[in-house]
């Protein structure tokens, strides 16, 4: 194990304060990604700050909607009530990743900030832009069966692995973050980045900001909605696609859309586009799959995962059906059909 300093904060000001001027400081909560990184050498801190002690774990009613807190685990937002009423989306989606013992120990603000699980940023014997900014991208052109076939660069097609982060970016929600320059908000649709020339940049976080909330918006998709998730095996997989689809109906027509993909772009992927297509259209599966269709058409796969396009295409006419006959994806039915 690489030296490090550790640091342990009592306050939001504290664990901003103790980032400064460290030696590639990092916070550190349920540590479920992290310390995998560092077993690997994939990332070496100088300043470790636990941030386990902060007042960031609670769920309560904010705007109309709710505030969940950046320490909140995600076995207890995954069950609370109120998520699970008005916000079933957001539960089956954590409930569809990772175990249970996980689930128990991850943070939601770390959730929010796990790194890819490319093969080849795991390997500190391959070259990769995101571990080593222009040493190279083996995964282009090489084993690439999962990456990326939306927003990738020449730089970098991982993909994003969350699938909490898949519902929260169709849910809209906001992150409120804390830094050296004070508090701010960001859109969902603006927390993650996509590679460009910057692989090695995550996220559009400044240095030294901690996620202190996730708020989710006050609206209902409480009856139309699904979350799907195909993988190669039935559990404890990342997802080759997932959908997270939420719909808002006016008798058979579609008011409202919001649809996003996971495991196939760098950060949860979304087509505005294609969300306003269905607008007024009746909820019907000649409309989900043209929607589907101008979402793959923009998709650049790789020769591992050509796949993918076909398989995201079927997977968003399916959530979109399941969304708008009210019967969600149940998260124990994990099959590829």
């Amino acid at each position: 194990m690489n030296r490090f300093d550790y640091v342990r904060a009592g306050t939001v000001a504290e664990a901003v304060q103790a980032f400064a001027g460290a030696d590639s400081a990092r916070f550190i909560a349920g540590g479920t990604n992290l310390i995998d990184l560092m077993k690997y050498d994939v990332e070496r801190p100088g300043r470790l700050i636990d941030i386990t002690r902060l007042p960031l774990g609670e769920i309560a009613e904010h705007d109309g909607g709710l505030r969940i807190g950046a320490l909140a685990t995600n076995a207890t937002v995954a069950y609370d009530d109120r998520v699970r009423a008005r916000y079933p989306l957001l539960a089956d989606a954590i409930l569809a990743g990772a175990s249970a013992q996980l689930r128990n120990a991850a943070s939601t603000g770390g959730n929010l900030l796990q790194r890819t699980r490319c093969y080849y940023f795991y390997d500190t014997a391959t070259p990769c832009n995101k571990r080593q900014p222009g040493s190279g991208c083996p995964a282009i052109g090489g084993v690439n069966r999962i990456h990326a076939i939306f927003g990738t660069s020449e730089h970098c097609i991982a993909t994003h692995p969350s699938d909490m982060c898949v519902a929260l970016a169709a849910l809209e929600a906001t992150v409120q973050v804390s830094g050296p320059e004070g508090e701010r908000s960001i859109p969902f649709a603006e927390f993650h980045r996509l590679p460009g020339d910057a692989p090695e940049k995550d996220t559009n976080l400044r240095p030294g900001e901690i996620i202190v909330s996730v708020d989710l918006p006050d609206q209902d998709f409480s009856r139309h909605y699904t979350y799907l998730k195909l993988r190669d095996r039935l559990s404890y997989a990342f997802a080759l696609v997932s959908v997270a689809a939420a719909l808002e109906l006016d008798g058979d027509a579609v008011k409202t859309a919001r649809l996003a993909l996971g495991g196939v772009a760098h950060k949860p992927w979304r087509n505005t586009e294609a969300e306003a297509l269905l607008q007024g259209k009746p909820a019907t599966r000649e409309s989900f799959q043209a929607a589907a269709d101008l979402i793959v058409a923009e998709a650049k796969p790789q020769q591992g995962n050509a796949f993918k396009v076909e398989l995201a295409r079927r997977a968003i006419v399916r959530g979109l059906e399941q969304a708008a006959a009210g019967t969600p994806q149940s998260v124990t039915d994990k099959r590829i059909q």
